[in-house]
């Protein structure tokens, strides 16, 4: 029963992330790609732990931690440039 969860959450993820490139593709504004970008990493994080359970391995783990890292310092970098105009002060 747990691994059918599993993978009922597997194609969740994975049916949202493809719902956030959409929004990324056709998003009006740049700040609509940036949320769907942040909320994109968010939901590849979720999807690497997933298959991690799925896979009862702890493999999957620092890749998950890497892209947590570079996903928020991405974020912070690009609210930098809107809000100020220049990333390096």
């Amino acid at each position: 029963m747990l691994e059918w969860a599993n993978i009922i959450a597997i194609v969740m993820m994975t049916l949202s992330l493809l719902m956030n490139m959409w929004r990324m593709a056709a998003g009006p504004r740049t700040l609509d790609r940036v949320v769907a970008l942040d909320t994109m990493y968010i939901n590849a994080i979720a999807l690497i732990i997933l298959f991690e359970i799925y896979l009862d391995s702890v493999l999957y783990f620092e890749a998950a931690l890497l892209i947590a890292m570079m996903g928020f310092v991405g974020t912070v970098a690009l609210s930098k440039y809107f809000l100020r105009g220049d990333i390096i002060e």
